[in-house]
């Protein structure tokens, strides 16, 4: 059977109507933030603390963007008659987004969690060198890293949180700890004070009769 002559433009023409009716989708980037998915691979984030210089990112990296340097220094024992042990330090930690392709092996393959997906993708620039992120700006992108998923009803709290916590309430003991010390130094200083101050009268009143009788 033969076509319908206009049949086409009937069908594009009820296509152009329906869609006319309905809201649009189209995002007005930039004057509108789009809303990314959580798991967004934007920028990688660097948490410094948690790296210790263990070179697995770099060796894993397929691009070998990632550039790393550090020295090692000795730290003493912990307790009287232990043994110095020497730590890797951080010198450099830098990534290069010209080169990345975003695969997310250096996330994957980190046993120390320093390394973190941020949803940030507004990082463009005009000359290909400033691509290269050093470690101090690597680690204000982790001020963009969203907060990870919560935990199921039930589950274990994180050995990262727990290890927090107990650092910054042994910081808070020992603040607590100076600070009473040093309100009690101040308050002996100045019940001394007031004990000199109070002992002249009486040897003053003491002396007076004895001048008398003389």
């Amino acid at each position: 059977m033969a076509p319908i002559p206009g049949s086409g433009l009937a069908k594009g023409l009820a296509v152009t109507l329906r869609t006319m009716t309905r809201k649009t989708v189209t995002e007005q980037y930039p004057d509108a933030q789009p809303e990314l998915p959580p798991r967004t691979r934007g920028v990688i984030g660097l948490f410094e603390e948690n790296c210790t210089v263990c070179m697995l990112c770099a060796r894993e990296c397929p691009d070998w963007c990632i550039y790393i340097d550090s020295h090692k220094e000795t730290v003493p024992p912990a307790a009287p008659g232990g043994r110095e042990r020497s730590r890797n330090v951080l010198d450099r930690f830098a990534i290069d987004f010209s080169l990345c392709m975003y695969c997310g092996i250096c996330i994957e393959v980190c046993p120390f969690d320093a390394l973190f997906w941020s949803p940030e993708f507004e990082y463009a620039e005009t000359d290909i060198r400033e691509l290269t992120h050093e470690r101090d700006k690597l680690r204000e992108w982790m001020w963009t890293v969203p907060a990870p998923p919560a935990l199921d009803p039930g589950a274990e709290e994180p050995k990262e949180l727990v290890a927090a916590r107990k650092a910054a309430e042994k910081i808070a003991a020992t603040q607590q700890a100076e600070q009473a010390e040093q309100a009690g130094q101040a308050g002996q200083a100045g019940q001394a004070e007031q004990t000199g101050s109070g002992e002249r009268p009486q040897q003053a009143e003491q002396h007076r009769p004895g001048e008398g009788n003389a």
